[in-house]
């Protein structure tokens, strides 16, 4: 895509992430609505964002027995987002029948590992190993399901670039240059993921929290 930056509204005012879509969409290449927003607007507000024209990421996270998966991915088909999220550690049946589920057109890519977690994080789980390594173990396990890619941090995306040369890679967490990581411990500015190989780049706050939004949103693209 041109512009692969995916904006994230997850605002609890509709009218409010309507106007700001609208106000800098010349500048991303669509949008991102997470369970914040789903659960506020619901599909009719997915439905408001989409009429804007830009494609939409719903991010679900869905992570449940592989026929409620299924099901809820039925359940959004008329929505037609382009891409849609499951979490990997569902397993690879889920993640099998979560891509058989979803509509034609629509992309389904499997969370690793949240950007907000690090190994200590991962320890407290019961998981052992780094960072790159879980991020790896369940980017095979998607590949072998036949999802059409993941989401990872920009600091595991080089590695699996190398060995996933057409997965559809999905990089959250995003910071410029100099900007506040916030809850976010894995970050990179938006031009290394791109560099090292990301498909998507989702960015929130250093746009939607900006002085200036529209503003914000062109100096990222620039960088692009």
């Amino acid at each position: 895509m041109s512009n692969p930056v995916f904006l994230a509204l997850d605002l609890p005012r509709l009218a409010e992430a309507e106007a700001l879509a609208a106000r800098v969409r010349s500048h991303v290449g669509g949008v991102k609505l997470g369970l914040e927003f789903f659960c506020a607007h619901g599909p009719a507000g997915v439905q408001r964002l989409a009429a804007l024209g830009l494609p939409v990421f719903l991010d679900l996270k869905l992570h449940d027995i592989p026929n409620t998966v299924a099901c809820a991915m039925q359940a959004i088909h008329a929505l037609e987002p382009a891409i849609v999220t499951v979490h990997a550690g569902g397993g690879r049946a889920m993640m099998e029948d979560a891509k058989a589920a979803a509509g034609a057109h629509t992309r389904v890519v499997a969370v690793t590992m949240l950007t907000s977690m690090d190994e200590g994080d991962l320890a407290a789980t019961g998981i052992a190993g780094t960072a790159e390594d879980q991020v790896l173990r369940l980017a095979d396990l998607a590949q072998e399901a036949g999802l059409d890619g993941i989401v990872c941090s920009g600091a595991e995306v080089a590695r699996v670039h190398a060995r996933w040369k057409d997965g559809f890679l999905v990089v959250p967490g995003l910071r410029p240059a100099g900007g506040a990581a916030g809850d976010q411990k894995r970050v990179v500015t938006p031009r290394q993921a791109r560099d090292r190989g990301a498909s998507v780049l989702v960015i929130g706050r250093p746009i939607t929290r900006a002085e200036d939004p529209l503003a914000a949103a062109r100096a990222i693209e620039a960088t692009l």
